[in-house]
């Protein structure tokens, strides 16, 4: 089985790095590798070409990187905590709730002149997905079937989403336009001061969840053989979620709602892995989404430039068969 890991792990790896390099050369404008080696070795910022990669090309693979791989572990924590594989931040109406919030945020405070600091989006960001988190879990209490809360899910998120196009549509001032694309799902405009503020969110929350990888192992056999081992399973549950919700609305904070990443990216890694180890899977699916919001942004960019995609396209006509066969796959089980 190790081998197997070392397998898997050497394949994200490479397919990380052959991407990362892919997003720095290709775009509206190209880069062949030997300026982009003199860029990064001479530190040049004044260039075109130099002000091209370190101030717009450079902060928007960072978002990739974290904020995917944020998503992935987001949607694996509420895998575990609904104990369903099909559970995810997108699907379950999580990201529109934390999307409705920001958005009354961003219109609010366009309104009254008020500057809005990426902490405060976080924030909201944060509150909104508190709100539909609760809403899933009342629901949850009542709908036993799984495939049924995902309706009740999807719902919620339509119902989000509509409230904040009718927001978007009749917000007075201009600017709000930009909040169109941001609604959609993007790491188009993100700034090296939005990197400062995200990146150490999601590595403490990140780093917060393989600490409980433990944890999660010992659930995932059943919350009577958790308590059997002292755990107090009500406030592992509530942490679990919290932590998830951090990380899914750091997400849709500075990129907007992304669709699937959540659920199909934990699920390719378990297939990979093929284990249930938290302590093996946990790293690889943070790997995992980043690798494939590389994928995804540098497609949503280049497939018809200079018109760009936003990233919940790209990520659907990956994730959304993924999706589809797991459910095939529950129904085939069930009958």
């Amino acid at each position: 089985m190790k081998n197997r890991y070392f397998a898997v792990y050497a394949l994200l790896v490479i397919a990380f790095l052959v991407l990362l390099v892919i997003n720095l050369l290709a775009g509206s404008v190209d880069i062949s590798i030997g300026k982009l080696w003199q860029i990064l070795y001479t530190q040049d910022r004044v260039s075109v070409d130099g002000k091209i990669i370190w101030e717009i090309r450079m902060p928007r693979i960072i978002a990739s990187i974290f904020l995917g791989g944020a998503l992935a572990l987001s949607g694996y924590l509420l895998q575990k905590f609904f104990s369903n594989p099909i559970a995810g931040p997108f699907v379950l109406g999580i990201s529109s709730g934390a999307k409705l919030v920001v958005a009354i945020l961003m219109v609010a405070a366009s309104r009254v002149g008020f500057g809005i600091h990426s902490y405060m989006m976080v924030l909201a960001a944060f509150c909104g997905s508190l709100v539909a988190t609760a809403v899933v879990l009342v629901a949850a209490k009542r709908v036993r079937n799984m495939s049924i809360l995902i309706v009740c899910g999807v719902m919620i998120g339509y119902i989000g989403s509509a409230i904040t196009e009718l927001i978007v549509t009749f917000a007075a001032d201009s600017n709000i336009v930009n909040l169109h694309n941001w609604s959609l799902g993007s790491f188009s405009g993100i700034s090296w001061g939005n990197v400062y503020c995200f990146v150490p969110i999601v590595v403490l929350a990140g780093g917060f969840s393989f600490f409980l990888a433990k944890g999660i192992e010992a659930y995932s056999y059943g919350e009577d053989y958790a308590r059997s081992l002292g755990m107090r399973v009500n406030g592992f549950r509530l942490v679990l979620i919290m932590t998830s919700s951090a990380l899914s609305a750091t997400v849709t904070a500075f990129a907007g709602p992304i669709s699937f990443v959540g659920i199909a990216v934990p699920h390719v890694i378990h297939l990979l892995a093929k284990t249930q180890k938290p302590k093996v899977i946990l790293p690889a699916t943070f790997l995992g989404g980043a690798t494939f919001c590389l994928l995804a942004d540098v497609l949503a960019r280049c497939l018809f430039a200079p018109t760009e995609l936003s990233i919940s396209t790209v990520t659907a006509v990956f994730g959304a068969p993924v999706v589809i066969s797991m459910l095939l796959k529950r129904r085939m089980t069930n009958v």
